[in-house]
């Protein structure tokens, strides 16, 4: 379901300011997620991004996800932002895991889907692998829980994937596709 107020991908020169003082205040706060790399060479990089990227990150920032970099891959010459926020971002909750999904439910559906949102902003829902690297960086989820990308073979089932960190351990659950909580979102990365 697209959003028409955010379907325009535009980030104005102040909503620009304000996120990249964010981004710089939760990357030195947060050294422990990237420690060998350095603010200035971040700022470099977005401030020769696209402005699809930079309104992608600003739509990650908006809805909750508190994305800070999380690596750099120095084969493409590209920082790896994914939401950092302690619990399942609040702007993305209440959705079920897919379009077929969300077409499915019958009585009382979500307004959105994961996967939808996700392509909307412009982002990647975060794999099982993903989850758990962003897991050995501190614990996320102790609370809610996250939608995480489905193998065909579960999806085509009708199920879904989820994970969360509980006693601190990660787990990784399944659902069916068209469920959807208040605690439930989804978290995901984007390469600038």
């Amino acid at each position: 379901m697209n959003n028409p107020k955010h379907s325009i991908k535009k980030i104005s020169a102040e909503q620009l300011s304000a996120l990249l003082q964010t981004l710089q205040t939760r990357f030195e706060k947060n050294r422990h997620r990237h420690k060998e790399l350095e603010w200035t060479n971040v700022l470099a990089k977005l401030n020769t991004a696209g402005v699809d990227q930079l309104w992608s990150l600003h739509e990650m920032e908006r809805t909750g996800g508190e994305p800070d970099v999380t690596g750099y891959d120095k084969k493409t010459i590209e920082f790896i932002f994914t939401d950092c926020a302690a619990e399942s971002p609040k702007g993305r909750r209440s959705i079920c895991y897919d379009h077929e999904a969300l077409k499915a439910r019958k009585e009382h559906p979500p307004a959105n889907s994961a996967a939808a949102m996700a392509a909307e902003m412009g982002i990647e829902m975060l794999t099982e692998e993903q989850y758990r690297q962003i897991q050995q960086l501190e614990p996320f989820d102790t609370k809610t829980s996250s939608w995480i990308i489905t193998p065909v073979a579960i999806r085509s089932l009708g199920g879904a994937l989820f994970c969360d960190r509980r006693y601190n351990t990660v787990f990784v659950y399944h659902n069916g596709a068209e469920s959807y909580y208040a605690g439930r979102a989804f978290r995901g990365s984007l390469r600038v």
